[in-house]
């Protein structure tokens, strides 16, 4: 294959484009309007243009200039707007249609495949069908596809809706790649270098202790387990740690609840074990932020083994359609 050249567009932390740069693909470019996600993207990518700057009145044009031509156009708008995670909060539709600029860099750059990921709940959205319309009336084949991480070795259960578009043919299905999935038990801290305290104090919230009390009566008195402590939660508001993670958020959302015997201890997990559940390795580097900040990158990634699959996937169709024009 020739140099395949990227640009991410709401690059966050640069999951997408880690995943993308695995599988031979060169970053040339990435914006974000949060500076810790710009600083990490640039510490990570230190060769690409980095735009900390607000997309809408962002020239494609100006950006080709210092990119140069673009073949991967990736793109993960703000999905905080569409989220169920958001509950009853107000919700932007001036946010929800920065997805629009996906569509307005593409007709510029004219890049060979795009893909935009963003949370399930985007497809509900009224003008999701215009904007895959939009899409296609620029010649591209559109593939829609909900991809859970669990199944790509990631050990969190985080499903997104991914449109993956191509100029030559309709992108295939992505496949899964592992049929046995991690856990939490793969990412969890057990040295104890983390501070625990007692679960039952007397400010714990009744609902934190609810959580964690049907946890115990589900498992017995004697096995660790997660609980949500920020956020809601449909399916009781526990976990065990035998299954993968749910849905990382940009909140401190999960605490570690361990039997001792001084009674249940917990903490929250730390932003090194969310590192893991995302899927970035060791070697990913995050700027020197605040607690809050970092957690808040994790949350808002795209986990790199899902965009890997998705790109090499790409490239297998580029060859195929090669191989039968031959």
């Amino acid at each position: 294959m020739e140099e395949i050249r990227a640009f991410d567009m709401f690059c966050g932390a640069g999951g997408s484009s880690l995943g993308a740069r695995e599988a031979g693909v060169k970053i040339v470019g990435g914006v974000d309007l949060w500076k810790p996600a710009a600083e990490s993207f640039q510490l990570n990518f230190p060769c690409a243009t980095v735009f900390n700057e607000d997309l809408r009145p962002l020239a494609p044009e100006d950006v080709l200039k210092k990119t140069g031509p673009i073949d991967l156009l990736i793109s993960s708008p703000e999905c905080t707007h569409h989220t169920c995670a958001r509950g009853s909060k107000p919700r932007s539709d001036e946010s929800k249609d920065t997805a629009f600029d996906v569509v307005r860099f593409a007709a510029a750059m004219k890049p060979r495949w795009i893909t935009l990921e963003n949370v399930v709940h985007m497809k509900p959205w009224p003008r999701y069908r215009e904007l895959r319309e939009e899409i296609e009336a620029l010649g591209y084949k559109v593939r829609e596809q909900v991809i859970d991480a669990s199944l790509y070795g990631v050990p969190q259960r985080r499903k997104r809706l991914f449109m993956i578009a191509d100029l030559n043919g309709m992108p295939s299905e992505i496949k899964p790649i592992f049929s046995a999935q991690k856990t939490v038990l793969d990412i969890l801290d057990k040295t104890g270098r983390y501070k625990m305290t007692p679960l039952r104090i007397q400010r714990r919230a009744k609902d934190t202790l609810a959580r964690a009390d049907r946890a115990i009566a589900a498992l017995g008195p004697n096995e660790p387990f997660l609980i949500v402590y920020y956020g809601t939660d449909g399916s009781g508001g526990w976990q065990s740690l035998n299954a993968p993670l749910r849905t990382v958020t940009t909140v401190d959302r999960f605490a570690y609840v361990q039997p001792t015997d001084q009674g249940h201890m917990m903490r929250m997990l730390q932003p090194e074990e969310l590192r893991q559940a995302m899927g970035f390795p060791d070697s990913y580097l995050f700027p020197d932020v605040t607690r809050r900040e970092r957690v808040k990158l994790m949350g808002n990634a795209v986990c790199s083994p899902v965009m890997k699959a998705i790109v090499e996937s790409l490239i297998r169709d580029s060859i195929n359609l090669k191989i039968k024009a031959a």
